[in-house]
């Protein structure tokens, strides 16, 4: 673990790991069954890749103190701000009955409950979503897709609805077939857009109460997270960093955001032909002119293909465009992605950086840290590193109680730091001998899925209770016997 100074400042505080400890204790030749002791912070099957002693702050180091946590989870008793009255005790999709409705976290963004996001809970964002997106419009190029509410002058997405109806027979009693799209490429001609819904998987086309919308409402969650443009949606911002993601968000909007746009490729041959013009050119050079672009545009309908999979693409087939790329580029509609999630850019909202594509995540990622605990940008100067993770250092916490890590021992879990007591109580793992939970620090045995003490008083012979550290050994159902003899007897 490793504090950061951003601007002209090297590491304060690093911490070496521990030494490991002895591995190979025995080996039974028979049936080539290896018996490993490792030490604490060693990864055996599904057990935490490491255990270490957190970096605190340090005697005039000039490190800021830690913030004091308050048991209703808030420090000082200050509000949030972060919306959490928003979708309170609402179903989760993924853990089902096991959570007991959604709680919004004090200041990261999952449930307190079940630790899912807010995406993955059944909460009615639709309003919610729409002032996210039109706050990210305001003030750009895109503000026509954007409408302010008399009431709070709050900019709102107006976002394209497509309602289609199936064709049917004249019949008596027969109810009209229609399929409504939660959002659909604004374009006049309703067919292009209709083509283009085809176009994409299924499971991803937006179709009201289907798969695909749910896809969509959780894709606008993960892609463009308010707390990415919003500092009112963040926890406890100074001044300074306000000011700071202000102007980060208004470079950002300036210099990458776009919004794809759905053509087929003739039409934009047919644009391009019509900016084609050379002044002052006699008629001998519009000739020339013409043919040339006559053999450039019969040269174009034969060379269409997707910028991203390279693939040929049909001239009646719609397109995606991207005006920062320009557009001498195209892609497929299911191809127009994020180049690091691989998602389709929802909404086609994308941001342009370098030759790539990203969602608004993964480009602010790109310029800017990213806290693993609150999962906000940072931008303060000062910073932990640790796990190869960025975070706050008010925010490097237990994953379970939110205590403070600073000068405690940690353990990994899937990725989360959590402290040895909560390790102990909810995650380690328990010895088959004396059935109790094993400390992360103690040195352990461990075949397949069980585990032992390494001790005299538990890694012993089922039958006899010899002990059989360094000795071969028969493992049978979470049972271990020193002999053929014994697990006779047991069986």
């Amino acid at each position: 673990m490793k504090f950061v100074h951003r601007r002209g400042g090297s590491p304060q505080l690093s911490l070496p790991l521990s030494n490991p400890g002895p591995s190979g204790l025995g080996l039974n030749q028979q049936s080539d069954i290896r018996l490993t002791i490792l030490h604490h912070w060693l990864l055996i099957a599904h057990l935490p890749a490491c255990l270490v002693m957190a970096a605190g702050r340090q005697p005039g180091s000039g490190l800021p103190s830690q913030p004091q946590f308050h048991p209703e989870g808030c420090p000082e008793g200050r509000p949030m701000g972060l919306g959490h009255e928003q979708g309170f005790g609402a179903p989760c999709l993924k853990c089902k009955e096991k959570c007991e409705g959604f709680e919004l976290h004090f200041w990261r963004k999952i449930c307190r409950n079940c630790k899912c996001g807010e995406e993955e809970h059944d909460i009615l964002l639709s309003n919610e979503e729409d002032r996210k997106v039109g706050k990210l419009f305001e003030d750009t190029k895109y503000s026509t897709l954007i409408a302010k509410l008399k009431s709070d002058g709050i900019p709102m997405y107006k976002r394209n609805v497509m309602i289609l109806t199936n064709p049917v027979a004249a019949k008596k009693n027969v109810s009209i077939n229609t399929v409504t799209y939660e959002w659909a490429p604004p374009v006049q001609n309703q067919a292009l857009a209709r083509q283009y819904m085809q176009m994409l998987p299924k499971e991803k086309q937006p179709v009201a109460g289907s798969e695909g919308a749910q896809y969509r409402k959780k894709q606008l969650a993960k892609q463009l997270p308010a707390h990415d443009q919003d500092p009112s949606k963040c926890h406890e911002l100074s001044p300074k960093e306000v000011k700071e993601m202000e102007q980060f968000v208004k470079k950002y909007k300036s210099e990458a955001l776009g919004v794809g746009d759905v053509k087929l490729p003739r039409e934009m041959n047919a644009q391009d032909s019509d900016r084609t013009c050379i002044p002052g050119g006699d008629r001998s050079t519009v000739a020339s002119v013409g043919t040339m672009k006559d053999k450039s545009a019969e040269h174009r309908r034969t060379q269409y293909s997707c910028y991203c999979c390279k693939l040929s693409m049909k001239e009646g087939d719609p397109a995606i465009y991207a005006e920062r790329a320009g557009y001498d580029k195209l892609w497929h509609p299911a191809c127009f992605v994020c180049s690091t999630c691989n998602e389709l850019l929802v909404d086609m909202i994308y941001f342009w950086k370098n030759g790539k594509l990203y969602c608004g995540r993964h480009y602010c990622d790109s310029e800017k840290p990213r806290c693993a605990g609150c999962d906000e940008l940072i931008f303060s100067n000062e910073y932990t590193q640790a796990e190869n993770q960025n975070w706050h250092l008010k925010h490097f916490c237990c994953f379970d109680c939110d205590n403070i890590l600073a000068g405690e021992i940690y353990v990994m879990v899937s990725d989360k730091p959590v402290c040895k007591p909560c390790y102990v109580k909810n995650h380690a793992v328990v010895c088959q001998g004396c059935h109790n939970a094993i400390d992360p620090e103690v040195q352990r045995v461990t075949y397949n899925n069980f585990s032992w003490h390494a001790s005299t008083e538990c890694f012993l012979c089922s039958c006899c209770s010899k002990c059989l550290i360094g000795q071969k050994f028969m493992p049978v159902e979470g049972m271990v016997f020193c002999s053929v003899e014994c697990k006779k007897m047991m069986y």
